[in-house]
């Protein structure tokens, strides 16, 4: 690529705003902002979002589907792992269920807001929305695997008293998590890579030599929108820790439950993801719209709780994992429906008006329990 080429991506404002975003996550790092630099870092974590959905289009349509959605989900949830135990370490026993409010939230804002949006949005552009039901179900059937094993079995064990691991059992939900994810990766990418790609309105897979080459990013390009994503993402993180305490003192001032920061957090983190999902949507790419949605569940589950695992050895107090009854019911509903879903691989405007609706089920019970 030529060096004026370079020159002009290097003066779009999706490469300069993560680095106003990343200014403002350093220069607030471990203080306690007044509400002015609080506004200034969201505005900063919003233009940072926009950014990162941009350059995650850009690698998506460089390496093709399912690669592009994975690059995204992967490093989202890689950083979102870094900010929970972060915050874990901050905060003591107060954010003992930190990591289980905000996995769940991720899988129910996912699995429900993600899936929902965009087959409302296909289903509003072209009255019925087609994807690959084999791949869509494995997806769903891995997550409903992971969320058991990790968010509902803690519940149920005896080993310890409350939702809670013996350290052997949250061992194997570890290794189990993480072998899972591993298999589905595997799967996606390599072995049966066409169950991920989209499909015709007769069924028939759309490869990627069907799709039109022009345009395609050249490697510089791909790599530097890969650097700035990372950046992107990180600067989205950081800023929602920085603006955490004051979503903290919110939630306290206004008598709600400690679990609905992380409801917030799951929903700052999750920004770019349901853009790009949206996004995809509109422009009849309702596979890829699934990739990011059941891919970043998977991974939110598949990362984390390894990580927490390992996390365990030096963290102090306790790790609560399990779900409780209303939880447990809210996850049983969003599986049975999710797999109602996608069998057909067809849906309308009242699936995803369904998934959406036991969303706003999800965030009215966590507001109001």
């Amino acid at each position: 690529m030529s060096a004026v080429k370079i020159k002009s991506v290097m003066g779009q404002w999706t490469v300069w705003v993560p680095l106003v975003a990343l200014v403002a996550l350093v220069l607030s790092w471990g203080r306690d902002l007044p509400l002015l630099a609080v506004v200034v870092v969201a505005v900063c974590l919003a233009g940072a979002v926009l950014a990162a959905v941009h350059h995650a289009e850009v690698i998506a349509h460089r390496v093709g589907e399912p690669f592009g959605s994975l690059v995204l989900a992967v490093a989202v949830t890689v950083i979102e792992v870094a900010l929970i135990v972060t915050l874990m370490v901050d905060g003591g026993d107060k954010t003992a269920s930190l990591a289980r409010d905000t996995v769940f939230a991720a899988v129910m804002i996912t699995c429900n807001g993600i899936v929902g949006l965009s087959l409302l949005v296909a289903a509003l552009h072209r009255r019925v929305a087609v994807f690959n039901a084999e791949g869509a179900g494995a997806a769903l059937a891995t997550v409903a695997t992971l969320a058991t094993l990790s968010l509902v079995l803690p519940t149920f064990t005896t080993s310890k008293p409350g939702p809670e691991f013996s350290t052997a059992q949250l061992t194997f939900a570890a290794v189990a998590s993480l072998g899972l994810y591993g298999l589905f990766v595997a799967m996606q990418t390599v072995r049966h890579r066409e169950h991920f790609l989209p499909v015709t309105d007769d069924g028939a897979v759309k490869d990627d030599a069907d799709e039109e080459e022009s345009g395609v990013p050249g490697r510089s390009v791909a790599a530097l929108s890969l650097m700035m994503l990372l950046v992107a993402l990180v600067a989205v993180v950081g800023d929602a820790k920085a603006v955490s305490p004051t979503i903290e003192s919110g939630v306290d001032s206004a008598g709600l439950p400690h679990s609905v920061v992380g409801v917030v957090i799951a929903l700052l983190v999750l920004m770019p993801e349901t853009l790009a999902a949206v996004r995809a949507a509109r422009r009849d790419q309702v596979q890829r719209s699934l990739n990011l949605a059941l891919g970043s569940a998977m991974a939110s589950i598949g990362l984390t709780i390894p990580v927490i695992a390992l996390a365990t050895i030096w963290l102090e107090g306790p790790l609560l994992l399990g779900l409780g009854a209303t939880h447990m019911v809210l996850l049983a509903l969003t599986v049975v429906v999710g797999a109602l879903t996608i069998v057909p691989g067809r849906a309308t405007l009242l699936q995803g008006g369904v998934h959406l609706a036991i969303l706003a089920a999800y965030v009215f019970l966590a507001v109001s329990p």
